[in-house]
């Protein structure tokens, strides 16, 4: 089983961009700052796609303020960094993983923490592998570095 989650932009004015995607009907269902990491992370979608029981919107787009230091303006994304990725939920990160690589990909960020993994699609696009739940540390991967960029 694979689900579809979100699509990551990266954004140098949060309102700014929430505005405009509100003017195309979405709307922000979730917000998440991190301050040990400098950045927060805004998630919209389509009123269709919000769930009524409370459970994570079908489809979204994140996102992610990168926040500037202190004293400076924010970082404007040029060549595509505004892009991020995108991410799908897997049943089995290991094994899809391992699918991949046995196919010749490189998996750029190794599932080390069982959650969470990275690869590019032959284009560059980096995609973003979440286990449903949390395996626990396995090897190859718990002990594979990363690779490039993702």
């Amino acid at each position: 089983m694979m689900k579809y989650l979100h699509t990551m932009i990266r954004v140098a004015d949060p309102d700014k961009t929430i505005a405009f995607f509100e003017l195309l009907g979405l709307k922000e269902v979730r917000r998440m700052e991190s301050e040990a990491g400098r950045f927060t992370l805004i998630f919209l979608a389509a009123p269709e796609d919000i769930a009524a029981n409370g459970e994570r919107a079908r489809a979204e787009v994140e996102l992610t303020y990168n926040w500037p230091t202190e004293g400076k303006e924010p970082e404007i994304y040029t060549g595509g960094r505004n892009f991020g990725h995108l991410a799908y939920r897997v049943d089995d990160i290991y094994a899809t993983c391992q699918r991949l690589q046995d196919a010749g990909h490189i998996i750029h960020r190794p599932p080390r923490d069982g959650h969470m993994a990275f690869v590019k699609s032959p284009d560059g696009i980096s995609v973003e592998l979440l286990q449903d739940g949390v395996l626990p540390p396995q090897e190859p991967w718990a002990s594979m570095p990363n690779s490039g960029t993702w």
